[in-house]
């Protein structure tokens, strides 16, 4: 189905950040396949972790347990003081699940009836029926409907108008990404989250961060919300914990961790073996020094940008970075691609997402192909 605008390439290898097509031109890769590919194309690592589950069981269904998914629980709890985690396929799915749970959470608590949940205008929680309705933009509710109901949006960075929702419906939970992706990588601000977690306490709403893109190293924390210091009630996380393998996961707090019993949710695929032993050795090698890494190139791609002829704002954190620029991102993406650099684009900016492992020499001739393309795209009439 014509549902995604490619770009005329395909890729047929690669190693680390470096891509090739069949035509045999090399790219470097600044996109990591969406914040997928953390430590690059055919890492040893992880691909070693991968192969040798999937000559032990690739698949047993969540009818018994398999080592890989317990130990990825385990160790997911330790790191983030987290008590359960679900495990379905995608950041579609966790985050369908965290709005289930909380639904879930208030009626055992206060009966039926308290079940909306605020998210933000301008956000996006996936493409299903469930998780559009809880996107904030009017642009992908286009042609869809009827939706389920149940989601209002709030203003970002307005407390007040989270307030002001809270106290004209019966609510339960609200739903934010720290950074809005989809939505042109835009941070909200420190005072806002802190804000709200102290809202949601006071109020008993839970607090679910969506970590789908943000999350596993991302933004330079393991998880983007311990920038600020909180604690959610739920987060949801995907795509650069598998590192090219489908896995989605919901983790959940003390405070939620009984919302969900047998028969009350479930995944057949959720917690495969294989995707598990891949995504255990994804975690076991974000260390802080890795992070610090990211945080160091992170610096690196602003202090080049930042003043660059056509660029205007540099938005984001760590390596999830929008670069907005005097011509649409669009224009620059294609540019980019002409030279041999993949990037992204969110709304009008070019989106970076590289991998974060992506070594400095390539990341320094990838940020002056892309000085040069924004440069002389910016110049065009």
């Amino acid at each position: 189905m014509p549902t995604y605008a490619r770009f005329p390439v395909q890729i047929v290898k690669g190693q680390g950040s470096e891509l090739f097509s069949e035509d045999g031109k090399r790219y470097i890769d600044m996109g990591s396949g969406i914040a997928v590919n953390v430590f690059g194309v055919a890492d040893k690592e992880w691909a070693a972790a991968v192969s040798a589950q999937l000559l032990k069981v690739q698949h047993t269904s969540n009818l018994y347990y398999t080592e890989p998914c317990a130990l990825l629980a385990e160790e997911l709890c330790k790191r983030t003081g987290m008590k359960k985690v679900f495990f379905g396929n995608s950041g579609a799915e966790a985050n369908e699940c965290a709005i289930k749970a909380a639904r879930r959470y208030s009626v055992k608590k206060y009966g039926e009836g308290r079940s909306t949940i605020i998210t933000m205008k301008n956000s996006f929680h996936g493409r299903t029926l469930a998780t559009l309705a809880a996107t904030g933009q009017d642009g992908y509710h286009k042609d869809f409907g009827p939706f389920p109901g149940g989601f209002v949006y709030a203003e970002p960075d307005s407390l007040d108008s989270v307030k002001q929702l809270a106290a004209e419906n019966k609510c339960c939970a609200v739903m934010i990404e720290t950074i809005q992706g989809e939505g042109g990588v835009v941070p909200l601000s420190d005072d806002f989250v802190k804000g709200l977690r102290r809202f949601c306490d006071e109020s008993d709403l839970l607090l679910i961060v969506d970590e789908v893109q943000t999350g596993n190293g991302r933004t330079g924390e393991l998880y983007s919300y311990m920038h600020y210091g909180i604690k959610p009630d739920l987060f949801t996380t995907a795509k650069g914990i598998g590192g090219g393998l489908p896995l989605g996961l919901a983790v959940f707090s003390e405070k939620c961790e009984n919302a969900l019993e047998p028969g009350t949710h479930g995944s057949t695929f959720g917690g495969n073996p294989v995707c598990c032993a891949g995504a255990l050795n994804i975690l076991s090698r974000l260390t802080p020094d890795l992070l610090t890494e990211v945080n160091r190139k992170s610096d690196y791609i602003r202090q080049e940008l930042s003043g660059a002829d056509g660029v205007l704002e540099i938005t984001g954190r760590g390596l999830m970075l929008g670069v907005a620029c005097k011509k649409p991102g669009k224009e620059i993406a294609n540019a980019a691609l002409e030279k041999g650099l993949l990037v992204l684009t969110a709304k009008d900016k070019v989106r970076l997402l590289p991998a974060l492992t992506i070594p400095w020499e390539l990341l320094t001739e990838a940020v002056d192909t892309l000085k040069t393309c924004i440069s002389e795209v910016c110049a065009e009439e």
